[in-house]
């Protein structure tokens, strides 16, 4: 189990720290729904979630073969719905790798990311995007 505590701050913002490792960070709701948009807010952290967990696996189950995957980068967008209530609509995740994967592991690579704990965790009605690019 991790444990996290939460300090609401007013002006719709709140601090966050871990409880094992103390690490911190700040949340702030959007421009667009009230807040001064100066950290993340709580759907950003959520779609941020998805990309991280999906690099990091993949780079956990790779360290185990010896495939280096340093300096693969993450594009994340989050697509909030039109509709009320709010809500994570779509999260498209691309990912562009270093050259010199080899065309057996990408396959597999897409295997591991697409099954992180994150994606297999979120509602079904959110859409997950995820591309991955390899330059050949």
């Amino acid at each position: 189990m991790v444990s996290y505590s939460i300090l609401y701050k007013g002006k719709l913002r709140c601090d966050v720290t871990h409880n094992d490792n103390k690490a911190a960070l700040l949340t702030d709701a959007p421009k667009d729904n009230f807040g001064e948009g100066t950290s993340y807010s709580a759907s950003d952290l959520v779609a941020v979630a998805l990309g991280t967990c999906i690099i990091t696996t993949i780079g956990i189950k790779l360290r185990l073969v010896k495939v280096n995957i340093d300096g693969t980068t993450v594009q994340v967008e989050k697509h909030m719905s039109a509709d009320l209530p709010r809500r994570i609509a779509k999260i498209v995740v691309k990912l562009s790798f270093p050259s010199g994967i080899f065309h057996e592991y990408r396959e597999k690579i897409k295997e591991i990311g697409d099954g992180c704990p994150v994606a297999k965790s979120l509602h079904p009605d959110v859409v997950q995007e995820i591309k991955y690019h390899f330059p050949d």
